[in-house]
């Protein structure tokens, strides 16, 4: 437990976008799943070492890298029925606090912002661990999930089936898979 006279070092990890994810998940034809991410983004995650209860993180995310095995699709989803990626080029998220921590599970809240619209959103999340590098970098992992319904961003699209339904589901998975990379201090 820290004093009022402590104060807390928080280490500053950079995401190594090779080694992690910043994907999703939705319903398609109200029974299948199509999987997608964001093949550029970058982000920074700051805590105390071994206190989950100071995690901070931020990223940002470019919408027009938007991937999902299909070259039709992934031009759809960067057009203004979607991600408008030429109006909106970033997706963004900045953490406002960190609650429920229980061993290695926690719950990060914060702001996402896209398509210009920003709304707080809750991950629940796991710290994976720490491990040094072959290069004597010192990395840590964690992976985050959260469900989000796209039309309260304004992504609004969508088609009505013959049998009934929604072509795309309004329900989103973000599935994030983050490993950083300790940052030396400059000081």
């Amino acid at each position: 437990m820290n004093t009022p006279t402590q104060t807390l070092v928080l280490q500053t990890y950079a995401v190594d976008a090779a080694h992690s994810r910043a994907g999703f998940t939705v319903r398609h034809m109200g029974f299948s799943k199509v999987r997608g991410r964001f093949e550029t983004f970058d982000g920074t995650v700051r805590m105390a070492p071994g206190d989950l209860s100071t995690l901070e993180a931020e990223a940002t995310l470019q919408t027009a890298s938007i991937a999902t095995g299909d070259a039709k699709r992934n031009a759809h989803l960067r057009s203004p029925d979607f991600f408008e990626a030429e109006t909106y080029p970033t997706l963004t998220f900045k953490s406002t606090g960190v609650r429920d921590v229980d061993g290695d599970r926690f719950t990060l809240v914060g702001d996402l912002t896209m398509h210009g619209i920003t709304k707080t959103v809750e991950l629940d999340g796991e710290y994976l661990g720490e491990g040094t590098d072959p290069w004597g970098g010192t990395r840590v992992a964690f992976e985050a999930e959260t469900t989000v319904n796209r039309k309260e961003w304004g992504l609004n699209w969508n088609t009505v089936l013959e049998a009934g339904g929604l072509l795309v589901s309004e329900d989103v998975t973000i599935e994030l898979e983050i490993q950083a990379t300790l940052q030396q201090d400059d000081a």
